[in-house]
């Protein structure tokens, strides 16, 4: 199992991106793209990323909302199956598998809840011919 990126949630971007502009360089990572005072992405020399963001729900952030591991998968099929299994297991639905073109044209993906509400993404990277 590789770990493809994790989100931490954010109440004041400008407070998170000074605290994190800090400390990430120390642990590798670097600023790879940012969205104003909505979210901002850390890639680190392996792939793996760090999103820090306002959670989706427009809630606030607590520990824990705004949090949400992705974990790479072999296949669109594994995706696919992750999801499933998740369902018939006492998960929810969060996100039906599919492409994600607003995270770039590689990106298929899928979410569920956990039984506990803990949401958890399923990634495949496409290659994209071209």
């Amino acid at each position: 199992m590789s770990l493809n990126y994790i989100m931490i949630g954010t109440n004041d971007m400008a407070r998170a991106r000074r605290y994190y502009d800090a400390v990430m360089p120390h642990i590798g990572g670097k600023l790879e793209v940012e969205y104003g005072d909505q979210a901002c992405c850390f890639r680190f020399s392996d792939g793996g990323r760090v999103w820090v963001a306002r959670p989706h729900d427009q809630q606030p952030a607590a520990p824990g909302n705004g949090m949400m591991p992705g974990f790479l998968c072999a296949s669109e099929a594994a995706v696919d199956a992750a999801h499933v299994a998740a369902l018939a297991n006492g998960g929810s639905n969060e996100g039906d598998p599919g492409p994600r073109p607003m995270y770039g044209p590689e990106f298929y993906g899928a979410y569920a809840r956990d039984p506990d509400g803990n949401k958890i993404s399923f990634v495949f990277l496409r290659r994209i011919e071209g």
